[in-house]
């Protein structure tokens, strides 16, 4: 992929999607255990993430190993239509990913879908390379800007504890409390705000037990492993809203 830098003696290299149509079939069955099995369950998302290929190659990045061309990391990311301002940003993924695939007006920015490291290469800086790497794909489609709807990697340690609140946790460095955040920070991304109801996971309990292996005996709200914020349970059906944080980086 033109435009990213790697060390001189690195063994990995990225390619988009457009670039290795082959690689991107073969990542179709790869990184499921990354996220917590509720996670792949959204209401929406199979709408636009069934949609990045082949229409949305150019912005679809996977970084390979050049020896064995084993794929150890994927960025998955998706233009838009967006003004600029906070009343016409989207309210989360979910919604960000439907006007992507629903408009017909050109697209003005770039959105983050998934940043996807593989269990073992994970502490490596791919997660940040592959931030780089969106960047780039931006740039180079004339895109003003890469949005990114942040799932801040230790809000499960606290879901009791509104996003709102929690975005604003630092640490003595001034840098974000949050991992995944501080990697943004680093790079230059701005919190432009949070989304507390950023992505729709809507299932009979069922499903939930299943997925959480936590059985739901009555109407309430639960917390489970893995989950940003409560399960809210009601005549049989568990509704739980993932929360994101919109991170702003210049292109």
């Amino acid at each position: 992929m033109n435009g990213i830098e790697l060390p001189t003696s690195s063994l990995i290299e990225v390619y988009t999607a457009e670039e290795r149509p082959d690689l991107w079939e073969r990542s179709r069955s790869l990184f499921v255990d990354v996220w917590p099995e509720y996670n792949l369950h959204g209401n929406e998302t199979s709408t636009y993430f069934g949609a990045l290929f082949p229409k949305y190659a150019p912005f679809q990045l996977l970084v390979v190993e050049k020896s064995s061309e084993q794929i150890i990391a994927r960025g998955r990311s998706i233009p838009f239509r967006w003004d600029g301002t906070q009343a016409d940003l989207p309210r989360g993924i979910d919604a960000v990913g439907l006007r992507a695939v629903t408009d017909d007006v050109e697209p003005t920015a770039l959105s983050a879908l998934a940043a996807e490291v593989a269990m073992d290469h994970r502490g490596e800086g791919l997660s940040r390379l592959l931030i780089q790497s969106m960047i780039v794909a931006a740039r180079s489609s004339g895109l003003g800007v890469l949005m990114a709807p942040v799932r801040p990697s230790w809000k499960d340690r606290y879901p009791l504890i509104p996003i709102e609140r929690y975005v604003h946790w630092t640490r003595e460095d001034g840098l974000p409390f949050d991992p995944w955040l501080r990697v943004h920070a680093r790079l230059g991304g701005a919190i432009v705000r949070t989304e507390p109801k950023s992505l729709l996971i809507e299932a009979p309990i069922s499903e939930w037990t299943r997925w959480t292996a936590i059985l739901f005996p009555a109407d309430g709200d639960y917390v489970f492993s893995g989950g940003l914020s409560p399960l809210v349970v009601h005549d049989g059906i568990g509704t739980y809203w993932e929360p994101n944080v919109w991170v702003r980086h210049e292109v």
